[in-house]
């Protein structure tokens, strides 16, 4: 089955999901993760029966990396809540195709979602159904084309590193949508969710877990990159 299994526990799972999986039902009719994630767990546990799997957050089908849905539903909620708080911290790698003016910085911004473009913009604070969006960015890696910067996000806004990454003019590489010059092969962006760390809801010990980079020259060589560094 094709599911990559990072970090489970007996409230967890968490998956490296690859670019172009869908993390809830949508108008395709493609199976979401969620539905593998019961096939997987049915499996390995030998159940019968329903299996639940609880979905905590979302990543945009073009994204690959982590992310994280439980299996049960007091880990559900309790998950939620930390979401909620901004108790989970995100870090999200990004390939982009100009270098940032600044190598580090706070971005903070008013997006408003269109829903008939499934596209966010980023509007003048106090328009109408904007939300507040915040992240911090630092450039991590450069090649003689591409730039790698480590995100965090502080908001979790629809398209929201996207839209605040190419308001900057730093577009994410193969994100058409919002302005690259071209896709990448089967539609994915250069956009991972490379980790989270928080205190776990139900143990109450501290939580890490990182995703490995999809298997590509570009994104490989970036990791390297950026492990020669440290």
């Amino acid at each position: 089955m094709a599911i990559d299994v990072i970090y489970e526990d007996n409230h967890l799972i968490a998956v490296n999901k690859a670019s172009g999986d869908i993390t809830q039902g949508d108008k395709t009719g493609d199976e979401p993760l969620p539905e593998k994630i019961k096939r997987w767990l049915a499996e390995k546990y030998k159940k019968e029966g329903n299996v639940f799997c609880g979905v905590i957050h979302r990543l945009d089908r073009p994204t690959s990396g982590l992310v994280i849905f439980s299996k049960t539903s007091k880990a559900l909620s309790r998950m939620n809540e930390l979401f909620k708080k901004q108790e989970v911290q995100k870090v999200y790698w990004a390939i982009v195709e100009t270098k940032p003016k600044n190598p580090q910085g706070n971005l903070l911004d008013y997006l408003r979602k269109n829903k008939d473009q499934n596209k966010s913009y980023s509007v003048k604070k106090g328009t109408p159904e904007a939300k507040e969006a915040e992240l911090d960015y630092r450039l991590i890696a450069q090649s003689d084309r591409y730039f790698l910067l480590e995100v965090r996000p502080k908001t979790g806004r629809h398209h929201q590193i996207r839209t605040q990454l190419s308001n900057i003019g730093c577009i994410i590489k193969g994100d058409v949508k919002y302005g690259a010059k071209r896709s990448n092969k089967e539609g994915s962006i250069s956009l991972h969710a490379r980790s989270v760390n928080f205190i776990h809801p139900v143990k109450k010990e501290p939580i890490e877990i990182t995703a490995n980079v999809p298997n590509e020259p570009l994104w490989k060589w970036f990791e390297k990159e950026v492990r020669q560094k440290n």
